[in-house]
């Protein structure tokens, strides 16, 4: 649960952006408009640094980050740099017990970014059949669902999910970031996907690396 100082950071209207986690995996939409995993908060700064600062955490056993804070920063260096001027920092979270029930791949929150560690394999379970939504963007990025019975899995590679890293998920919560207009839940999730397919999946398709990329 969300810490004392967490709840007075939710209950403050002047801090809108707040805790939007990009696709938990479950199906519900209310509790994943409701639901803020526990985190650290960083204080946005006034007089800030030009630059963004990274603060990495052990995954956790069983699980790994799947991107470094070189690619991120070098992925961030293709946008326009005006992108980035809120931004103050990217944390690599440790996945615990509390996140496992309704595990993120990101999130925004104020000034950051956060971004969450999966199976070390590589493999991630579901026990209910995904949402089309949720099926089709991972195929998108060369994710590969495997039916098994009732449960299903969604399984990567080192390839495939750092490009769904950095060029969805990142991306995406940049775009929460930036989003200074919308304010239902629908609506900034909204705002994020088309930010994510506009500034991360289609520029990165014009490359040579992806010509032979599952779309």
């Amino acid at each position: 649960m969300p810490t004392r100082r967490d709840l007075r950071m939710l209950a403050q209207p002047a801090r809108r952006s707040v805790a939007r986690g990009k696709r938990t995996r479950g199906t519900r939409p209310k509790v994943e408009a409701q639901y803020v995993p526990p985190e650290d908060w960083y204080e946005p700064h006034e007089n800030r640094t030009p630059d963004y600062r990274f603060v990495e955490q052990a995954p956790g056993p069983g699980y790994t980050h799947v991107v470094t804070a070189k690619e991120v920063r070098a992925r961030l260096s293709k946008l326009p740099a005006a992108f980035a001027e809120t931004l103050e920092v990217v944390q690599f979270s440790r996945m615990t017990r509390k996140k496992q029930s309704f595990p993120c791949y990101g999130m925004q929150w104020g000034s950051t970014i956060y971004l969450y560690p999966i199976e070390k394999s590589l493999v991630e379970h579901f026990s209910i059949p995904p949402r089309p939504a949720v099926y089709n963007e991972a195929r998108m990025y060369g994710g590969k669902w495997v039916q098994q019975g009732s449960k299903w899995q969604l399984v990567w590679n080192s390839e495939t999910i750092r490009d769904f890293y950095l060029n969805n998920v990142l991306i995406h919560e940049l775009g929460h970031l930036l989003d200074q207009r919308n304010r239902s839940y629908q609506d900034r999730e909204r705002y994020a996907e088309w930010f994510a397919i506009q500034y991360g999946y289609r520029p990165s398709r014009h490359g040579p690396t992806h010509r032979g990329c599952r779309k």
